[in-house]
Protein backbone atom coordinates (compact mmCIF):
# COMPACT_ATOMS: atom_id res chain seq x y z
CA UNK A 1 0.00 0.00 0.00
CA UNK A 2 1.47 3.31 -1.10
CA UNK A 3 1.31 5.88 1.70
CA UNK A 4 1.12 9.56 0.81
CA UNK A 5 3.22 12.03 2.75
CA UNK A 6 1.48 15.17 4.07
CA UNK A 7 3.26 18.44 3.35
CA UNK A 8 5.49 19.23 6.37
CA UNK A 9 4.80 22.93 5.87
CA UNK A 10 1.14 22.16 6.55
CA UNK A 11 1.52 19.66 9.40
CA UNK A 12 4.09 21.82 11.18
CA UNK A 13 2.36 25.14 10.63
CA UNK A 14 1.05 27.46 13.33
CA UNK A 15 -2.44 26.77 12.00
CA UNK A 16 -2.00 23.04 12.65
CA UNK A 17 -0.79 23.75 16.18
CA UNK A 18 -3.79 25.97 16.85
CA UNK A 19 -6.10 23.27 15.49
CA UNK A 20 -4.54 20.69 17.80
CA UNK A 21 -4.92 23.01 20.78
CA UNK A 22 -8.57 23.64 19.89
CA UNK A 23 -9.22 19.92 19.52
CA UNK A 24 -7.78 19.31 22.99
CA UNK A 25 -9.84 22.09 24.56
CA UNK A 26 -13.10 20.98 22.96
CA UNK A 27 -12.60 17.35 23.95
CA UNK A 28 -11.52 18.26 27.46
CA UNK A 29 -14.63 20.43 27.74
CA UNK A 30 -16.93 17.53 26.92
CA UNK A 31 -15.06 15.23 29.30
CA UNK A 32 -15.41 17.89 32.01
CA UNK A 33 -19.19 18.04 31.44
CA UNK A 34 -19.37 14.25 31.69
CA UNK A 35 -17.48 14.29 35.00
CA UNK A 36 -19.57 17.21 36.30
CA UNK A 37 -22.75 15.21 35.71
CA UNK A 38 -21.26 12.18 37.45
CA UNK A 39 -20.06 14.17 40.48
CA UNK A 40 -23.35 16.03 40.73
CA UNK A 41 -25.28 12.76 40.71
CA UNK A 42 -22.94 11.20 43.27
CA UNK A 43 -23.17 14.14 45.66
CA UNK A 44 -26.91 14.70 45.40
CA UNK A 45 -28.03 11.08 45.20
CA UNK A 46 -30.58 11.90 42.49
CA UNK A 47 -29.98 8.59 40.72
CA UNK A 48 -29.80 10.14 37.26
CA UNK A 49 -29.06 6.70 35.83
CA UNK A 50 -32.80 6.10 35.64
CA UNK A 51 -32.88 8.59 32.77
CA UNK A 52 -30.65 6.39 30.64
CA UNK A 53 -31.60 4.55 27.47
CA UNK A 54 -34.53 2.14 27.79
CA UNK A 55 -34.93 0.14 24.58
CA UNK A 56 -38.31 0.27 22.85
CA UNK A 57 -39.86 2.43 25.58
CA UNK A 58 -41.13 5.88 24.77
CA UNK A 59 -39.64 7.36 27.93
CA UNK A 60 -36.39 5.60 27.07
CA UNK A 61 -35.89 7.92 24.11
CA UNK A 62 -34.64 10.48 26.61
CA UNK A 63 -31.50 8.37 26.63
CA UNK A 64 -30.63 9.62 23.16
CA UNK A 65 -29.51 12.83 24.86
CA UNK A 66 -28.42 11.53 28.28
CA UNK A 67 -26.76 8.14 27.71
CA UNK A 68 -23.16 9.31 27.00
CA UNK A 69 -23.24 11.56 30.08
CA UNK A 70 -24.40 8.98 32.62
CA UNK A 71 -22.12 6.46 34.36
CA UNK A 72 -22.81 3.88 37.03
CA UNK A 73 -19.71 4.29 39.19
CA UNK A 74 -16.21 5.74 39.36
CA UNK A 75 -14.53 2.84 37.58
CA UNK A 76 -17.07 3.12 34.76
CA UNK A 77 -16.44 6.78 34.00
CA UNK A 78 -12.69 6.46 34.60
CA UNK A 79 -12.41 3.68 32.01
CA UNK A 80 -14.20 5.83 29.44
CA UNK A 81 -12.30 9.05 30.02
CA UNK A 82 -8.93 8.36 28.37
CA UNK A 83 -10.17 6.65 25.19
CA UNK A 84 -12.78 9.38 24.76
CA UNK A 85 -10.14 12.08 25.13
CA UNK A 86 -7.62 10.43 22.80
CA UNK A 87 -10.21 9.56 20.17
CA UNK A 88 -11.93 12.93 20.38
CA UNK A 89 -8.70 14.89 19.98
CA UNK A 90 -7.60 12.71 17.06
CA UNK A 91 -10.92 13.08 15.25
CA UNK A 92 -11.27 16.83 15.78
CA UNK A 93 -7.66 17.50 14.82
CA UNK A 94 -7.29 15.23 11.80
CA UNK A 95 -10.83 15.43 10.44
CA UNK A 96 -12.40 18.70 11.64
CA UNK A 97 -14.92 19.12 8.83
CA UNK A 98 -16.02 15.50 9.05
CA UNK A 99 -16.21 15.76 12.84
CA UNK A 100 -18.66 18.66 12.71
CA UNK A 101 -21.03 16.49 10.68
CA UNK A 102 -20.30 13.12 12.26
CA UNK A 103 -20.13 13.72 16.01
CA UNK A 104 -23.82 14.68 16.42
CA UNK A 105 -24.78 11.57 14.44
CA UNK A 106 -22.50 9.43 16.59
CA UNK A 107 -23.80 10.94 19.83
CA UNK A 108 -27.46 10.34 19.04
CA UNK A 109 -27.14 7.49 16.56
CA UNK A 110 -25.28 5.01 18.75
CA UNK A 111 -28.03 5.25 21.37
CA UNK A 112 -30.84 5.34 18.79
CA UNK A 113 -29.68 2.16 17.10
CA UNK A 114 -29.28 0.40 20.44
CA UNK A 115 -32.78 1.56 21.43
CA UNK A 116 -34.17 -0.54 18.58
CA UNK A 117 -32.53 -3.88 19.41
CA UNK A 118 -30.82 -3.81 22.81
CA UNK A 119 -31.86 -5.94 25.79
CA UNK A 120 -34.60 -4.57 28.05
CA UNK A 121 -32.48 -2.73 30.59
CA UNK A 122 -31.10 0.72 31.30
CA UNK A 123 -28.10 1.40 29.06
CA UNK A 124 -25.72 4.20 30.03
CA UNK A 125 -22.19 5.38 29.42
CA UNK A 126 -20.08 7.10 26.77
CA UNK A 127 -18.82 3.79 25.36
CA UNK A 128 -21.15 3.89 22.35
CA UNK A 129 -19.78 7.30 21.40
CA UNK A 130 -16.23 6.10 22.06
CA UNK A 131 -16.60 3.07 19.81
CA UNK A 132 -18.01 5.30 17.06
CA UNK A 133 -15.12 7.77 17.31
CA UNK A 134 -12.37 5.16 17.47
CA UNK A 135 -13.87 3.19 14.58
CA UNK A 136 -14.11 6.37 12.52
CA UNK A 137 -10.51 7.39 13.18
CA UNK A 138 -9.16 3.90 12.53
CA UNK A 139 -11.05 3.28 9.28
CA UNK A 140 -10.47 6.84 8.03
CA UNK A 141 -6.72 6.37 8.27
CA UNK A 142 -6.90 3.21 6.17
CA UNK A 143 -9.09 4.88 3.55
CA UNK A 144 -7.12 8.12 3.27
CA UNK A 145 -3.71 6.37 3.26
CA UNK A 146 -1.52 9.30 4.24
CA UNK A 147 1.28 8.76 6.72
CA UNK A 148 -0.24 10.89 9.46
CA UNK A 149 -3.69 9.31 9.33
CA UNK A 150 -2.32 5.77 9.07
CA UNK A 151 0.02 6.44 11.98
CA UNK A 152 -2.88 7.51 14.18
CA UNK A 153 -4.90 4.48 13.02
CA UNK A 154 -2.08 2.17 14.10
CA UNK A 155 -1.88 3.95 17.45
CA UNK A 156 -5.63 3.49 17.97
CA UNK A 157 -5.35 -0.19 17.10
CA UNK A 158 -2.37 -0.68 19.40
CA UNK A 159 -4.06 1.05 22.34
CA UNK A 160 -7.65 -0.07 21.91
CA UNK A 161 -7.74 -2.94 19.43
CA UNK A 162 -8.81 -5.29 22.21
CA UNK A 163 -12.02 -3.27 22.55
CA UNK A 164 -13.22 -5.17 19.49
CA UNK A 165 -14.31 -7.97 21.84
CA UNK A 166 -16.69 -5.50 23.48
CA UNK A 167 -19.11 -5.69 20.54
CA UNK A 168 -19.81 -9.37 21.14
CA UNK A 169 -22.87 -10.47 23.13
CA UNK A 170 -22.12 -11.37 26.70
CA UNK A 171 -19.20 -8.93 27.02
CA UNK A 172 -19.36 -8.72 30.79
CA UNK A 173 -21.81 -6.29 32.38
CA UNK A 174 -21.22 -3.60 29.77
CA UNK A 175 -23.68 -2.75 27.02
CA UNK A 176 -22.31 -4.58 24.01
CA UNK A 177 -25.31 -3.21 22.11
CA UNK A 178 -24.07 0.36 22.53
CA UNK A 179 -20.58 -0.75 21.53
CA UNK A 180 -21.77 -2.51 18.38
CA UNK A 181 -24.06 0.37 17.42
CA UNK A 182 -21.29 2.91 17.86
CA UNK A 183 -18.75 0.89 15.90
CA UNK A 184 -21.15 0.35 13.00
CA UNK A 185 -22.00 4.06 12.80
CA UNK A 186 -18.32 5.03 13.01
CA UNK A 187 -17.37 2.71 10.14
CA UNK A 188 -20.24 3.92 7.95
CA UNK A 189 -19.40 7.59 8.55
CA UNK A 190 -15.73 6.96 7.77
CA UNK A 191 -16.74 5.73 4.32
CA UNK A 192 -19.23 8.57 3.84
CA UNK A 193 -16.57 11.21 4.56
CA UNK A 194 -13.56 9.42 3.11
CA UNK A 195 -12.95 12.27 0.63
CA UNK A 196 -13.12 15.03 3.26
CA UNK A 197 -10.25 16.55 5.25
CA UNK A 198 -7.50 15.37 2.89
CA UNK A 199 -4.22 17.05 3.90
CA UNK A 200 -1.98 18.85 1.36
CA UNK A 201 0.64 16.39 0.19
CA UNK A 202 4.39 16.77 -0.17
CA UNK A 203 5.27 17.21 -3.84
CA UNK A 204 8.72 16.34 -5.17
CA UNK A 205 10.48 17.78 -8.21
CA UNK A 206 10.21 14.56 -10.21
CA UNK A 207 6.46 14.59 -9.61
CA UNK A 208 6.31 18.16 -10.94
CA UNK A 209 8.21 17.10 -14.02
CA UNK A 210 5.89 14.16 -14.67
CA UNK A 211 2.76 16.22 -14.19
CA UNK A 212 3.90 19.28 -16.17
CA UNK A 213 6.39 17.96 -18.79
CA UNK A 214 5.95 20.90 -21.18
CA UNK A 215 6.75 23.50 -18.54
CA UNK A 216 9.72 21.45 -17.35
CA UNK A 217 11.14 21.14 -20.88
CA UNK A 218 10.69 24.84 -21.59
CA UNK A 219 12.67 25.69 -18.47
CA UNK A 220 15.19 22.92 -18.80
CA UNK A 221 13.56 20.91 -16.05
CA UNK A 222 12.46 21.93 -12.59
CA UNK A 223 15.04 23.44 -10.32
CA UNK A 224 15.23 23.31 -6.52
CA UNK A 225 13.16 26.06 -5.04
CA UNK A 226 11.07 26.63 -8.18
CA UNK A 227 7.46 27.49 -7.34
CA UNK A 228 4.66 25.20 -8.30
CA UNK A 229 2.66 26.30 -11.35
Amino acid sequence: MHLKRPDPEFTGSSRARRSFSLAMRLTAGFVAVMWAVFLFDSLTGLDLIRFGLRPREGVGLLGLATTPLLHAHLAHIASNTLPLFIGGVAMLFLYPNSALRSLPVMYVGSAALAWMFARPSVHIGASGLIYAILAFVFVSGILKRDLRSVGVSLMIWFLYGSMLWGVLPGAGSSSWELHASGMLIGVILAFVYRDHDLPPLKRYEWEWEEEFPDEANDRGGPRPGDPWP
